[in-house]
This record gives structure tokens, C-alpha cells and sequence, in this order.
């Protein structure tokens, strides 16, 4: 492992991370979000006020170090003052999806033995009370709004001023001082997996792993040249994903965070908070490419030819530079002004990359992008690993590859292909489940489940998730997210599901796109054109409604649960092997 210095010593833990950025930045903004139509911002020293006195209301509550508390909201600025409150109480935070059925709230708060509760809204209280008064451990549910609730049920139900009445008079107690914030070794959060495959498992990351990956992701990307950065945070943040990334590493850089109003609103969300770093997966990016391609092909024309051959001339710049001569480059230059600048000012016009994680990136989608001049950055990681392992560097970027790893992440490629990692961003474990955490962490390394390899450049490959590879009748291993990709990116296809395990050939799922024209089955035959034999899709059944995560069919992430989705429509699938 090569020993870089990145910073990542610099503080013991998040909240001392924290509390010192908003010390130096005090009256700079900080957290926005849209309240009465009109963006709002807190300050850095507003906003670590409230995590201070929210911290002291917590130990005033009687909330001991190491004791588990569960955060269940919506993205929005209580969401980091809540987190780095658990923290700097000394306690663990537990985040939940907002997704969450009563049932799925009732295993995280049995499973993690959460002695409180944090919760936003009344909407999101009426799922997760339910389990609280089922829960063995749980004593308090804290909500920002209050809402109703019969006491004899037995929960103390408070709401947040309270508990931050509680911290103003703790305050005069000790005379203001910083909230304990412990050590780089002590559990910052469990986090808890969003189940492709089976029931989630508490993954344990501590304060160091998160800083660890935090400033050694921050060097990986240095020659983006870092200066009043300003992040929309859109990916649910009880996922490590943006958690890290969108929440801990702009802490780090002493950015701004808009916090986007919903999933339906992120693109014009953009335009008004500007962003200069997007993280997002990479469903996000399918979405808004079909998005520009649609739009384009509407209008036609001479708007169309001039796109056309927009993407042309940037995917030659970035697979050949070499290939354009100077008519072509001049052309090129030409385009940037009247197309390549257009399409920036809907991103905001000060964008300086997409990055890319949470599941790989289709290569088609990406060189989509970076021929329409916008510098895609894919990576690589997993919750059990705080949870970034690799990323393209903005100044060598291989849209093939998840990039080198970064600095702190040793990788090794195991005998049979599986991609292996040690450092200090590893997990702790799994909460409560030694079977399972023996099964991961083996000699002292992660096993990620993932297939892949490494270059000569030192760039890791990804091939597939183990578990997800296809071994068909004749035992070749087929990978069906590559497929599944490029199924996605042909119009009449907004979503696909590659099944095959053990069978003579592959057929898939397919969701069709209700803005598209064309029948699916030439969509099918076009991406049968590009695969080997081995690859190609016999037969397929299209599925009633779309994937979606309120159907339990996508993660909280957008990553297709094949297991529900494989059980709902099993009938259907079988039955095209008949």
C-alpha cells in the first residue's frame, strides 16, 4: 500500500471534524434548502450550535456513549445536525431508510437494540411508530413534528425543541463546553445494507474509516482543484454512499450542501443550486441521458445534427485525439459554444464533474457525457468498505474502469477474480452477527463479493457482482448487468432483468418506456446485434409496471432487487423457457 499524506490524521472523529470546519467558516453558508419556494441558508456556526445543544439534550435525556439511535428523515438540514448530535453524544447513529415499512423499521431497531428514535415528519412517524412500540430496547422517539399518538402505547414521545431545551440547560451546567466527541476507533454508525439478496445486516463503520475515506478520496480527486464547492444532495443519506460523499467529504472540503426537494425535481434543482461536484448511481445518469436524447430527437432538425455531431467529435476527442484534424478540432471548439455551454447552464454552469457510484456505470453513458464536455468520474466501493475503494482521477479518466484504488485502499484480486480490500476505511463488522462477519472479513481482508481486475495502470475493472454471475446449462458465466446495460440504453427500454441461472439461454424482463416509440422486441434484436452469442436475449416478457422502490422491487440506491423482482414474476419468466 503506498503511503500517501492525504490529511486523514487530521482529526480523531466526525463531530471534531465538524465542529472545527464550522468554527473557521462560522458565518459562511452552509446548509440550504427550499422553504416558502426560496432557497434559505444556515450558517456554519447556526447550524453547529443547534448540533451542540441537540447533543447536550440528548445526554440530559440519558443517552450513554456507545448507546444506538436511530435517524429516520428525508435529506433536508436536521438530517446532518441530528447525525453529528448522536455523535458527538457519543453515541451511534442508525439511519433508516424512509422507504421503510413498519416491518423493516421493527428489524433495525431490534437488530441495532436503538434505545431512541429521530424522526422528521408526521408522515414518516406514522411508519415508524408502529414499531416503536413493538420494539424490546426502545425508550424515546424524538420528532420534529409532533404527532399523535395514544401514550398508553407506552413510548416517550418528545419532540426536538424539547430535547433541545433539555441541551440550554445542560449548557449552563458545564459552561458551553464542546459535547465529548471520543475516538477515531469508536463506532460512528451502523449502517444497514439495503438488501439486494436477503435481509439487511448492520454494517459498523468507525469515525476513522469515514475520515480515512474521506480524505483519501479527496486526494484522488485534487486536480479538480477544490474551492467553494458547493454539493446537491439528492441520494437517500441512510446509504454510506451519500453518506461519505455527499455529506462528509463537502464537511471536509468546507463546502455548501443543497439539499434537492425530491427525485422528480433534482435536474431543476441543478439549475438553482448550481452544483460544482454531482454524486449520484448510475440509474440517475441513464435517466437524464434518455432525458437529453428524447428532447433532442423532438426537436429534430438542425438542432439534432448539430447535437449528432457534438457527441461525434467528443467521443472521437476522448477515444482518439490524435484522429481530428484541425477542421474537426475548430468544429469541435465551435460546438462547445453553441452546444456543449447550452447544456451546462441546465446543470447550473459551474459543474466540474458527475461521479459515478453505487453500481457500474454503463461505458456508453458515460462517454455520453464526457463527449457533451462533462467530465465523468465513475468509482467503486460498498458500505462495508466507509465505502469508496477506488475512482477515476479527473486528470486520467478510464470510463472502462472504477479507477486505481485510493490511497488508504490495499487491493488485491483473489484466484477466483473476487476483488479483496484492507485499510482503515474496512468495516468493524457486522452488528450482532459474527457468522457473517467471519464469512466477510477473512486473513484481514474484505471480500466484496465483486468479480474484477487490474491493469497495468493499476485501474480496477469491475466484472460483476459473484453472486449475481450467471452460470448457464452449459457452465459459462455470463454477466448480466453489462447486459442489462446496454438493454437500458436503447428507447423503447426503460429498465431490464437478465435471468438465465442453469438454463440453456438468457431471456429478460423488460420494462418499457412510456415515452418512446418502437416496439421492443426490435429494441431487443438491436442489442442481440452487439453481444456474443452467449449473451444474446432468446425471449422476453415485459413486465406490467416499472421497478420502483415503493414496490420493493429497486433498493433506496435504484438497484434492482432480483430476488423480489425474479419471485413476483416468476411464472413469467419460467415460462419463457417453455
Amino acid at each position: 500500500m503506498t503511503t500517501i499524506e492525504t490529511g486523514a490524521g487530521d482529526w480523531p472523529t466526525l463531530p471534531a471534524m465538524f465542529f472545527a470546519q464550522a468554527a473557521r467558516k462560522a458565518s459562511k453558508p452552509f446548509l440550504w434548502a427550499k422553504r416558502g419556494g426560496a432557497w434559505r441558508a444556515q450558517s456554519w456556526g447556526e447550524v453547529a450550535a443547534q448540533a451542540r445543544t441537540l447533543a447536550r439534550g440528548l445526554t440530559a435525556l440519558g443517552l450513554n456513549p456507545g448507546d444506538r439511535v436511530v435517524l429516520v428523515s428525508e435529506n433536508r438540514p436536521e438530517w446532518l445536525i441530528a447525525d453529528i448530535a448522536i455523535m458527538a453524544a457519543g453515541c451511534i447513529t442508525v439511519p433508516a431508510y424512509v422507504t421503510n415499512t413498519a416491518d423493516d423499521h421493527l428489524h433495525v431497531l431490534n437488530n441495532s437494540g436503538a434505545r431512541a428514535a429521530l424522526v422528521s415528519t408526521t408522515r414518516l412517524a406514522q411508519r415508524l411508530l408502529p414499531a416503536a412500540v413493538r420494539a424490546g430496547q426502545l425508550e424515546t422517539v424524538i420528532a420534529l413534528e409532533k404527532p399523535e399518538l395514544d401514550q398508553s402505547l407506552g413510548v416517550d414521545l418528545r419532540t426536538w425543541q424539547e430535547i433541545e431545551d433539555l441541551g440550554v440547560g445542560a449548557a449552563g451546567e458545564d459552561g458551553g463546553a464542546e459535547p465529548s466527541a471520543g475516538k477515531r476507533e469508536d463506532t460512528a454508525c451502523i449502517i444497514y445494507t439495503s438488501g439486494t439478496g436477503g435481509a439487511p445486516k448492520g454494517v459498523m463503520l468507525s469515525h476513522g474509516a469515514i475520515l480515512s475515506n474521506c480524505a483519501n478520496t479527496r486526494y484522488t480527486l485534487r486536480h479538480l482543484h477544490f474551492n467553494n464547492e458547493v454539493f446537491l444532495s439528492f441520494l437517500p443519506l441512510s446509504h454510506s454512499y451519500e453518506h461519505t460523499a455527499g455529506q462528509f467529504l463537502p464537511i471536509m472540503l468546507g463546502a455548501q450542501i443543497y439539499y434537492a426537494e425530491g427525485a422528480d425535481t433534482v435536474v431543476s434543482n441543478m439549475a438553482e443550486a448550481r452544483p460544482t461536484l454531482m454524486t449520484a448511481v448510475p440509474r440517475f445518469y441513464e435517466t437524464l441521458q434518455q432525458r437529453i436524447s428524447h428532447g433532442v430527437n423532438r426537436a429534430g432538425g438542425y438542432r439534432k445534427k448539430l447535437f449528432d455531431r457534438t457527441l461525434e467529435l467528443g467521443r472521437a476527442r476522448y477515444l482518439a485525439p490524435e484522429s481530428l484534424g484541425l477542421g474537426a478540432r475548430i468544429t469541435d471548439a465551435m460546438l462547445t459554444l453553441l452546444v456543449r455551454r447550452s447544456i451546462a447552464r441546465r446543470f447550473g454552469g459551474r459543474l466540474k464533474a458527475f461521479i459515478s457510484g453505487g453500481a457500474p456505470l454503463n461505458y456508453e453513458v458515460g462517454l455520453f457525457f464526457t463527449a457533451l464536455g462533462i467530465r465523468t468520474l465513475q468509482g467503486y466501493g460498498q458500505t462495508e468498505t466507509a465505502p469508496i475503494v477506488s475512482c477515476n482521477p479527473p486528470e486520467k479518466v478510464n470510463l472502462l474502469t472504477v479507477g486505481p484504488p485510493i490511497p488508504d485502499a490495499e487491493v488485491r484480486i483473489a484466484e477466483d477474480g473476487e476483488i479483496l480490500v484492507r485499510g482503515e476505511l474496512m468495516m468493524q463488522g457486522y452488528w450482532q452477527d459474527a457468522e457473517a462477519t467471519a464469512a466477510a472479513i477473512r486473513d484481514g481482508w474484505i471480500h466484496t463479493g465483486d468479480i474484477g481486475a487490474l491493469d497495468d495502470d493499476g485501474y480496477l475493472h469491475i466484472t460483476d457482482r459473484k453472486k449475481d454471475i450467471i452460470v448457464n446449462s452449459g457452465g459459462d458465466n455470463v454477466s448480466p448487468q453489462r447486459i442489462e446495460g446496454i438493454l437500458s440504453l436503447e428507447p423503447e427500454i426503460a429498465q431490464a432483468m437478465v435471468y438465465g441461472d442453469r438454463k440453456p439461454y438468457l431471456v429478460a424482463l423488460i420494462v418499457a418506456d412510456a415515452a418512446a416509440d418502437g416496439e421492443i422486441g426490435n429494441a431487443v434484436k438491436r442489442v442481440n446485434a452487439k453481444l456474443s452469442p452467449l449473451e444474446r436475449i432468446r425471449h422476453f416478457a415485459v413486465a406490467p409496471e416499472p421497478f420502483a422502490i415503493t414496490n420493493g422491487q429497486l433498493t433506496p440506491t435504484l438497484k434492482i432487487r432480483r430476488h423480489v423482482i425474479t419471485e413476483i414474476y416468476r411464472d413469467d419468466i419460467e415460462g419463457l423457457y417453455k
